[in-house]
């Protein structure tokens, strides 16, 4: 939303049947802001299923100028108890997929000469949490991939910049607003307050857009602190 109202044309994934309808819906919202948008059903944790993506996007919109890599899960436990399943559901949704998702994105980009891929890291992958080494290994990952891929595409004029959330009040969160602990993670905020989706959109628009033209491998932390 926050693309389209400043003029961008979106591509966007959904992963479920039952996203579908929900998808469908945004999209439209999207095209009302006068821009192409469309909705794709991919799994970005599926590399054959990225390049699919990719080839649809570039026969439909002709260009793919900015990535936002945000595909994101969580399945916390205790490392005692985490299972080999969840961790690598984790790392292959959370890690994998940037990769995927990256490789595919750089071809039109070098030939293109222009470029800017964003990748959803967490303060997690940053600072680590017990009961998330599979969530803090895949979003510190990111990082790591996102200074790499920098180094590699700036001679072609590709920025990678990430971006680390604290917080942010969406589904994957919600279970916080039964938690006690939610006001032992606000106590820890300067803010006093968990981030909305917009404010990661704000910071998301502004590393895609010309105004960050001189920024590349870096990490903004987005967290209240």
């Amino acid at each position: 939303m926050k693309f389209a109202e400043h003029g961008a044309n979106v591509a966007f994934t959904y992963v479920s049947d039952s996203s579908a309808e929900r998808a469908t819906v945004l999209e439209e919202k999207l095209k009302g802001f006068g821009v192409k948008a469309k909705a794709y059903k991919s799994n970005a944790g599926d590399v054959q299923q990225c390049e699919t993506f990719v080839n649809d996007v570039l026969k439909e919109f002709g260009s793919v100028d900015i990535c936002v890599n945000n595909a994101g899960i969580s399945k916390d436990n205790l490392l005692l108890r985490m299972t080999p399943e969840q961790w690598n559901d984790v790392i292959n949704v959370n890690l994998n997929s940037v990769f995927y998702m990256t490789k595919q994105v750089i071809r039109p980009m070098m030939k293109a000469k222009s470029g800017t891929i964003i990748n959803m890291s967490s303060v997690i992958g940053m600072m680590g949490n017990a009961g998330q080494a599979s969530y803090a290994a895949s979003k510190a990952g990111i990082i790591g991939f996102t200074k790499s891929i920098a180094k590699e595409l700036g001679s072609r004029n590709i920025r990678c910049n990430a971006i680390a959330p604290g917080f942010v009040e969406t589904d994957m969160t919600s279970y916080l607003n039964d938690n006690a602990g939610a006001e032992k993670y606000l106590a820890d905020i300067p803010l006093n307050r968990f981030a909305k989706a917009e404010d990661i959109a704000n910071v998301t628009l502004f590393l895609a857009s010309d105004m960050s033209s001189y920024i590349t491998g870096q990490t903004i932390s987005a967290c209240g602190d």
